[in-house]
């Protein structure tokens, strides 16, 4: 594991040779505050014995994306900890407090994201994500050469993960807020291309219960 502090930083593993190699950025940062005063978060509740950052994070490895970022910030050497000796990169948000824009620029400016021609936007608290997810995306954006959003769908409702192509970069670095890439997305003029990857698209983690629901489905 990398940090972008480290002068030794590169990027974790070499670019494939596709035409439109995709970053994905894990936003792990924000307090998890709906889980209630006092709880533990929720990305270090474990699934079968491995934390929820952990599991999104391997999951991320495991798919055909060039390079794996987190973007951690609230109890970010935790977070740290639970991702020890995983071939990504951690770029800590010390703003995480303004909202999902400012982990979003922290992601979308690591040296690993500036290598790719796109960047895959992974919430760390979706258990139902696969790795055979994320390549679908992956391979939807390749074959668009890079130039499409590519987002997550059920039912024909947008969901997340969302893939942003280079040429939407530098708007995403003058977000403020609490916001994420959605008007962009909305406003931008470049093609969107739906894939549907079915209920896990919208299933995150926010409340006790939804980590109760999230671990009886793990376990089915």
């Amino acid at each position: 594991m990398q940090t972008e502090s480290d002068p030794r930083h590169r990027a974790a593993t070499e670019l494939p040779n596709t035409g439109a190699p995709v970053a994905i950025v894990i936003l792990a940062a924000g307090k998890a505050s709906r889980m209630g005063e006092g709880a533990r978060h929720k990305l270090l509740a474990e699934f079968g014995g491995v934390p929820l950052v952990r599991r999104s994070a391997l999951t991320a490895l495991g798919s055909d994306a060039a390079s794996v970022i987190v973007v951690t910030g609230h109890r970010r050497r935790e977070m740290e900890a639970a991702l020890g000796g995983l071939p990504l990169t951690v770029v800590d948000n010390p703003d995480y407090a303004d909202g999902m824009a400012s982990s979003l620029i922290a992601g979308f400016s690591s040296m690993c994201a500036a290598r790719a021609d796109g960047i895959l936007v992974m919430l760390a608290d979706m258990p139902g994500i696969t790795i055979a997810h994320l390549n679908a995306l992956i391979s939807a954006f390749g074959r668009a050469g890079g130039e499409a959003v590519v987002r997550a769908v059920s039912r024909g409702k947008p969901g997340n993960p969302v893939i942003l192509p280079r040429s939407l970069h530098e708007l995403v670095l003058r977000l403020e807020g609490d916001v994420g890439a959605r008007t962009i997305i909305a406003t931008a003029g470049v093609p969107v291309l739906d894939v549907d990857i079915g209920d896990a698209a919208h299933f995150d983690v926010d409340t006790p219960d939804d980590l109760m629901a999230a671990g009886r489905a793990v376990q089915s």
